[in-house]
């Protein structure tokens, strides 16, 4: 009678346990799989980003192309200035691992300016003195897209309306124009933006500032 009673309480006790175990497991593994399942994968802004400039490298190809079908004056310098923006788009995919950078050209970029160097004012094409902004995108180079209209640029870093000045170094020249549109390079401007502050018979500012107003 003894001996029953003592193996009954041992099998209850370790019953009791294994369920203690049990529900513990359970709610461990249920906690697991809803922390999965409301984080985000690691990967996602990378593939964003990466599609957006494979995206852009499309457009600009797909832009040459039609010059090249339907040539003009001007398709010659449009299909240069399209190419050099391709080779920046490579180097970007380059460097954030994208799989699509193949046929990149590995150019030297120029090198990074220092902030400190450049938070003086800059005078406007127009003739304006305006305060320095915030000095984004340093290295980039600055060309133009080509169309038409008021001066403006397009950019595939600043969202639209987002205010952006443009400084030629080489021939301190500067314009102050907003984003209208979204592209593959930092700061693109059209053509009238670009005659206000570039050499005659350059179409690609390599040593530029761009700076973020406001």
């Amino acid at each position: 009678m003894s001996r029953k009673r003592t193996l009954s309480r041992k099998k209850k006790l370790a019953l009791l346990a294994g369920a203690v175990a049990l529900a513990g497991g359970t709610a461990a593994v249920l906690a697991g799989t809803s922390q999965a399942s409301q984080s985000p994968p690691a990967d996602q802004s990378s593939s964003v980003a990466c599609t957006g400039l494979a995206t852009a490298v499309s457009n600009n190809e797909e832009f040459i192309a039609g010059q090249r079908a339907n040539p003009d004056a001007q398709s010659e310098a449009r299909i240069a200035n399209r190419e050099d923006v391709i080779a920046e788009i490579r180097r970007k995919q380059a460097a954030s691992g994208c799989g699509d950078e193949a046929g990149a050209e590995d150019e030297a970029a120029p090198p990074a300016e220092d902030p400190a160097d450049s938070a003086s004012p800059g005078e406007e094409a127009g003739g304006e003195d305006q305060a320095a902004g915030e000095v984004v995108c340093a290295g980039s180079t600055v060309t133009l897209s080509g169309e038409g209209g008021a001066p403006a640029a397009s950019s595939s870093e600043f969202p639209v309306g987002t205010q952006l000045k443009v400084t030629n170094l080489d021939n301190d020249k500067a314009t102050t124009v907003k984003v209208v549109s979204a592209s593959g390079s930092c700061a693109l401007l059209n053509n009238a933006a670009f005659e206000q502050v570039r050499e005659p018979g350059k179409f690609l500012i390599r040593n530029a500032r761009i700076e973020r107003m406001g």
